[in-house]
């Protein structure tokens, strides 16, 4: 019995020596995580700052600076796993002969990584650019990232589409042409003016030198609804050139709604 104690009693430094070192790997370990990821979203930052200094593409700036960030990320988890003995060649191997299983239960999110490069090799269409497709809610393209296309639609608000989705569908670029659609809608206070409303847009439309015309180009004015307050929803959809975009839309709406009230047809308030 004494000779256990004494045993024990040899070995109880030893063993203590040993759990504290290995606390220690492991909160240094977490510590570098940490670190690093803090690390990874300022230079995540300072890389995007750095390329709008320069002017760089802003198509290609948001991917640049998503690789940069996850690129110390990985980093830091090797050099973390390396801090609790775990060799970097092992993690390496581990990865490597777990990439078929990885790759198909990340199969979606790989698929939009690998689209998001070819949308910035290929390019078919640009940060500001107006697009509509399958893939793709109508609207201007904001941003092309890592993982997602995030557009702003006409109503201001952003969606956030998945790249693979964008190239694997036909997607309509109204901007790469040097010519845009604009949409204007105008309210009719009272239904039975539709057809005379519908008349004078039309001559609107066609007096307007911003506006043009052609077999693939020739303006539209439809009905879009009819409301429960008994009147009517008309619309404008015209194509026009792009730098004319940010003034025709508007001036279109007004001198629409000042033709209609001359035409005597009352446009809802």
């Amino acid at each position: 019995m004494n000779d256990l104690f004494t045993r024990l009693m040899h070995f109880q430094p030893s063993l203590l020596v040993t759990i504290t070192q290995d606390a220690l790997h492991v909160v240094l370990a977490v510590l570098i995580f940490v670190v690093g990821w803090w690390l990874s979203n300022r230079v995540g930052a300072m890389f995007a700052k750095a390329l709008a200094r320069t002017r760089a593409d802003p198509t290609l700036a948001p991917m640049l600076a998503a690789m940069g960030t996850w690129a110390v990320r990985v980093l830091a988890f090797i050099a973390a796993l390396g801090e609790v003995g775990i060799a970097t060649a092992s993690v390496l191997a581990v990865l490597g002969a777990a990439g078929l299983a990885i790759g198909l239960a990340l199969q979606g999110t790989l698929q939009n990584i690998a689209a998001g490069m070819m949308l910035l090799l290929l390019r078919p269409f640009r940060v500001g650019d107006v697009i509509e497709g399958v893939g793709a809610a109508a609207g201007i393209v904001r941003e092309v990232g890592l993982f997602t296309t995030r557009i702003e639609r006409g109503d201001g608000n952003a969606v956030f589409v998945p790249n693979s989705q964008i190239w694997s569908n036909p997607v309509i670029n109204y901007s790469s042409g040097g010519t845009q659609r604009i949409e204007v809608e105008v309210e009719l206070a009272e239904r039975k003016d539709v057809d005379a409303a519908i008349g004078e847009l039309k001559k609107l439309v066609a007096d307007e030198p911003r506006v043009l015309s052609g077999a693939t180009l020739a303006p539209v004015v439809t009905v879009t609804s009819y409301p429960d307050d008994g009147g009517a929803t008309l619309r404008i959809a015209a194509w026009v050139r792009t730098p004319d975009v940010p003034l025709a839309g508007s001036d279109l709406q007004a001198h629409a709604q000042a033709a209609l009230e001359q035409a005597g047809c009352p446009v809802a308030a």
